[in-house]
């Protein structure tokens, strides 16, 4: 009679093969009753809704959201195709939140169908679906993407509400700058007679330096006998101009993020010092604050490393060679490599006190600390060397957060705008907040994004002359609060002001981060 543990192993092995299909919705007719009862019993399997499942990590906490948030897209694109025969799409302004790059997961999800009955079928964690009875568009004004149905982008931007202009502006302005020409969208606009829509999307995009298109949609309308006045439905004038050519809606987002966050931060971040004069005395100090700056920045991420361990390798007699314990321990590992990676940003910060461009120096560098902060788990065995490869090649998720970073394909669009936004960026305020904020966002790595984010920041302060600024473990709630208002509602001021209480308290001399136990 086979053991517990051998009908576990049987039941994930069901699991496995389900997953290696793509599966992620787990209908109850895909495993047999006793499979599923015991993957939910042992947390790998959690209950969505009857006859409905997903993967899950035992290792979660009761009421924790990471796996329903990491399954939430793939989830509902399975379970309405089944509910609804494939004959449904998301609604207009969520479909241009998607087309632009925003996945994140939303408290109600808009679906419109020719066979829904305006219900409300509730999901985890507060969230819900909501099928509106409504008309379909053409079926070639509708795009499939990661097995989601959208309305595609002149579609969406000729009947998304004009709220939508107002409620979301920089994925409104990211939307549009996508449109390449007028042609896009004018066979729609002449098509349904939509007068006052062709001019409110003149009006956009003429707010968004695009004249020439705006032109040709008010002139080929009216060339039709369409009365056509322009309506410019944002509530302010665009800063940003695009480029004509194609640029990825993910970096179009990005500039406007940028542009929409910065003025918040120079209004609330103390000013900077300017370089000092002695950038030997800085250096100094950023060594006497390493074992503190260790210790958190490691315990936020969720090592447990103490200041005994931390002082053995940084005075090099942390032995992976001749000590076993040393060898095996993921802690010790991690602290190595934060060692070496920390050796690496004090030489970046040589070249920020000597007055280099500091987004050029990011750039430069990050990829070699990123390396030094893992190597040693490499050479231990823990990781694979291809892990040092670089920027991931899958999806990530960030635990318990409703933002989904964007996919892998387009970090190698957003990275490489970030160092330029660094470059080009003359406050050292906003490098400071938005270096750290968006570096976490884009989330490059498969792990270490957060170590990297506040190297990031403190290169920043340096060029500045802010002082190395350490967050405190004890107020990681609220550092992670601040990062999730940032990325789900893009709201900077919360994280702006937690960044900003810390750099005026080192700016005092105070030390808000308190050295390890020994």
């Amino acid at each position: 009679m086979a053991s517990p543990s051998e009908k576990l192993a049987e039941s994930l092995k069901v699991l496995r093969e389900l997953q290696e299909k793509g599966v992620v919705a787990i209908r109850s007719a895909e495993m047999s009753r006793a499979h599923r009862e015991r993957l939910l019993k042992n947390g790998f399997l959690q209950e969505v809704m009857k006859g409905w499942y997903i993967p899950a990590r035992p290792d979660e906490r009761a009421g924790e959201s990471t796996a329903w948030y990491a399954s939430f897209w793939d989830f509902c694109a399975a379970y309405l195709n089944e509910r609804f025969d494939g004959n449904w799409c998301l609604s207009p302004d969520q479909s241009l939140l998607l087309h632009t790059g925003n996945r994140t997961v939303p408290a109600q999800l808009l679906v419109r169908t020719p066979k829904g009955g305006n219900k409300v079928t509730a999901l985890p964690h507060n969230t819900s679906l909501l099928d509106v009875r409504a008309s379909m568009p053409d079926e070639k004004d509708i795009v499939e993407i990661d097995g989601l149905r959208l309305c595609a982008m002149p579609t969406a931007l000729i009947i998304c509400a004009p709220a939508f202009y107002r409620q979301y502006p920089t994925e409104a302005r990211a939307a549009l700058a996508m449109i390449k020409d007028a042609s896009d969208i004018l066979e729609r606009l002449l098509e349904g007679g939509h007068s006052t829509i062709a001019g409110r999307l003149a009006g956009a995009l003429r707010n968004i330096g695009r004249a020439r298109i705006a032109d040709d949609i008010i002139k080929t309308m009216r060339a039709a006998d369409f009365n056509v006045r322009e309506d410019d439905p944002f509530e302010h004038a665009g800063v940003v101009r695009f480029s004509a050519r194609g640029v990825s809606p993910y970096v179009n987002r990005l500039q406007l993020m940028w542009q929409a966050m910065r003025e918040s931060i120079i209004e609330r971040f103390p000013a900077a010092p300017g370089l000092p004069a002695n950038p030997d005395n800085y250096l100094e100090k950023v060594e006497e604050i390493y074992v503190t700056d260790a210790y958190h920045s490691l315990s936020i991420e969720g090592y447990r490393v103490s200041s005994k361990l931390i002082e053995r390798v940084r005075s090099g007699n942390w032995n992976p060679d001749g000590d076993e314990a040393d060898r095996q321990q993921r802690d010790a590992m991690a602290a190595r490599g934060y060692w070496q990676a920390y050796q690496a940003v004090r030489n970046s910060l040589e070249r920020a006190l000597g007055g280099e461009n500091a987004g050029t120096i990011a750039e430069q560098g990050h990829g070699t600390w990123y390396r030094e902060m893992f190597a040693p788990s490499v050479a231990a065995g823990i990781l694979r060397p291809a892990d040092l490869a670089g920027y991931r090649n899958d999806q990530v998720y960030i635990r318990g957060s409703k933002h989904v970073p964007p996919s892998h394909e387009a970090v190698r669009d957003m990275l490489p705008a970030l160092f330029d936004l660094l470059k080009e960026e003359t406050e050292a305020s906003v490098r400071v907040v938005l270096g750290h904020f968006v570096f976490v966002y884009i989330h490059p790595y498969m792990d270490g994004n957060g170590r990297m984010g506040r190297f990031l920041m403190n290169l920043m302060l340096a060029s500045g002359g802010y002082p190395w600024t350490v967050i405190p473990v004890e107020q990681r709630d609220d550092y992670m609060a601040a990062l999730e208002e940032a990325s789900v509602q893009q709201n900077i001021v919360p994280f702006t002001d937690f960044i900003a209480s810390l750099v005026e308290a080192g700016l005092k001399g105070q030390m808000t981060a308190k050295p390890p136990s020994p």
